[in-house]
C-alpha cells in the first residue's frame, strides 16, 4: 500500500469518526432541549435541534474540546415559536438557555 492510499484511508476514517461522534452529540443536545422544555412545562417543537456554532474551547481539565451550539424552538401556548439554545462542551451539556416567555396560569 502506498502513502497516498494510506493517507486517503486515514482521512476517510477520521471523517467517518467525526460524523458519527457529531450525531451522538446532536442526540445528547436534543435530549437536553427536550428535558429543559419538560421542566419548564412548554412544548418542544419539531423534536429537533439544529447546529448553529462550532468552536474549540477548553474543558474543566484544560483539554481542548469542541464547543457546539444547537438551537431549538419551543412554544408556551402552541401559537408562538420561541428560540432556545443548548451549548455542548465536548460530550457534556454546558448550558441550556431559553428565550423569555409568558407563563400562563
Amino acid at each position: 500500500m502506498d502513502f497516498a492510499s494510506l493517507l486517503l484511508l486515514t482521512v476517510l476514517g477520521l471523517g467517518g469518526w467525526f460524523w458519527l461522534h457529531s450525531i451522538r452529540i446532536l442526540e445528547l443536545a436534543r435530549e437536553a432541549g427536550r428535558r429543559a422544555c419538560n421542566r419548564m412545562d412548554v412544548q418542544f417543537l419539531d423534536d429537533t435541534v439544529a447546529s448553529s456554532h462550532l468552536a474549540l474551547a477548553r474543558d474543566a481539565n484544560g483539554r481542548r474540546v469542541l464547543r457546539r451550539t444547537y438551537r431549538f424552538e419551543f412554544s408556551e401556548t402552541g401559537d408562538s415559536r420561541r428560540e432556545g439554545k443548548v451549548v455542548m462542551l465536548g460530550d457534556r451539556v454546558e448550558r441550556v438557555a431559553m428565550e423569555p416567555y409568558q407563563i400562563l396560569e
